[in-house]
């Protein structure tokens, strides 16, 4: 009977080496809580300053209507993300951050930046007018579009389980361009306010309500379609960047430098002549918004077609039952289990149905990696521990699976053929040093008897049970 690969070792070294020494001699600053101290202090120090400089700028009553107006579209856009992130949830943390940069330090960079920039450039050519226009169409979408690509840049170096495709590249820096859109609204919406006021100008006819409708209502996904942009060069840098350094700093640099070109197109159609802006928002913006919608809409897609395809494999080692694979590469089916256990169990059922639903999602993309050879070098580790926690939530979530795969196909959910290719050359080598993975072995290597136990199947090891 074949068992699995047992789990791999450190590489031994010296105490002080580069493995044992690092873990045991660790330096203050590199404890996680001091790590997360400093960005939370960070981020909370670029709140506070561009909190008062936005407030400098548009004044209390200014600033409050901003809010106001500026906060609508805020729900709907992060509900829009987060739903294009349901295959494979990432954790709440990384959007959080994702949210406060854009809101706070990216939009304290921008202000800055584009502030300085463009006095620089009024004083060094005596043109005022001809500056504003400058910092508008060149500064503002380098400086702009840099500070969001931050945000995504630290979760794919710091956070690289979570940042996985192109999905998760979209959602991040979506969320990220929603923080800097929502400050910037709340600067030009309280500053028309501001105007107004002065003005005297009241309804659809005053300032305000031209900046809400052009901001607000027309161009809400402005800045997320500009920063997704910068998200699909770190998500296809994810896929197919690894072990190729030049190809993981291109595919990002490329996403970026659209993205201020998409951005300096959008700003500069105001010098278009009359109609410039509606006739880029009309032919340009209106389609590419489509275009990228309809991209991410595939690739969620593409995902769910993976799980459907690598978790079948799981199912015949005992792992999973054979409806599962099925449930799991539809989110109808997913919906349906939550409510199952909710209705009979209450919501700590649901809710472990959702993790469970999340992990063998992970699991399937964690093999399909593995399959061409970008798992890297702690695979069986992480497969095991995820198969750990699916199979601490069966006795929850596999009747509710089960009941989801029937309740959308009546007919016996259908298991697809499993086919064992060769891994050779292209292929997962395995974690070094271990003789049970090799470049002709199979991944994984599991038993395809497996004896009884859980119910009519179980692995045929459980490194779990005691």
């Amino acid at each position: 009977m074949a068992t699995f690969p047992p789990y791999p070792t450190h590489p031994s070294g010296p105490a002080d080496g580069p493995v044992g020494g690092a873990l045991r001699h660790a330096h203050w600053w590199q404890r996680p809580w001091v790590r997360y101290g400093a960005l939370i202090s960070l981020l909370a120090l670029s709140g506070l300053v561009i909190l008062a400089l936005v407030r400098e700028q548009t004044g209390t009553e200014g600033f409050l209507v901003g809010l106001g107006l500026a906060v609508l579209p805020v729900p709907l856009l992060v509900a829009a993300f987060r739903w294009l992130d349901r295959v494979e949830p990432g954790p709440w943390r990384n959007l959080l951050f994702a949210f406060a940069w854009g809101a706070c330090a990216a939009a304290l960079i921008a202000i800055v930046a584009n502030s300085f920039a463009t006095r620089w450039i009024a004083t060094a050519t005596a043109d005022p007018s001809g500056a504003d226009t400058l910092g508008a169409t060149v500064i503002a979408p380098i400086v702009e579009e840099s500070a969001k690509a931050a945000a995504v840049l630290l979760i794919y170096l710091f956070r690289r389980r979570d940042f996985t495709g192109i999905v998760d590249g979209v959602v991040i820096a979506g969320v990220t361009a929603t923080g800097f859109a929502f400050t910037e609204n709340i600067l030009y919406i309280g500053t028309a306010f501001g105007t107004d006021q002065l003005t005297g100008d009241t309804g659809i006819a005053s300032v305000t309500a031209a900046t809400f409708f052009v901001r607000v209502v027309m161009s809400p996904f402005a800045h997320p379609l500009f920063t997704v942009l910068t998200g699909i060069g770190f998500g296809i840098s994810a896929l197919w960047g690894e072990g190729r350094p030049v190809r993981r700093v291109l595919l990002p640099l490329t996403g970026l430098l659209l993205a201020m070109s998409m951005h300096a197109f959008w700003n500069g159609s105001s010098t278009f002549g009359e109609y410039g802006f509606i006739a880029v928002y009309a032919a340009f913006m209106v389609p590419a918004f489509g275009l990228l919608t309809w991209l991410v809409i595939w690739t969620r897609q593409r995902e769910l077609r993976t799980v459907r395809a690598e978790l079948p494999a799981y199912a015949l080692a005992g792992w999973l039952t054979p409806a599962e694979p099925y449930a799991l590469g539809s989110m109808r089916a997913r919906r349906l289990a939550r409510q199952y256990a909710r209705r009979h169990l209450g919501r700590p059922a649901a809710r472990a149905v959702a993790q469970y639903e999340a992990y063998a999602t992970s699991l399937a993309f964690l093999r399909h990696r593995g399959r061409l050879g970008r798992a890297g070098p702690d695979f069986v580790v992480r497969e095991q521990k995820l198969l750990g926690e699916l199979w601490e939530r069966r006795a929850v979530a596999r009747p509710a699976l089960v009941h989801a795969a029937h309740a959308i196909a009546p007919a016996p959910a259908p298991v697809p053929p499993v086919t064992w290719p060769p891994y050779g050359s292209q292929g997962y080598q395995g974690y070094p040093g271990h003789p049970n993975y090799g470049p002709t072995t199979p991944y994984p290597s599991y038993s395809h008897n497996p004896g009884p136990g859980y119910g009519h199947n179980r692995p045929a090891y459980d490194p779990y049970r005691p």
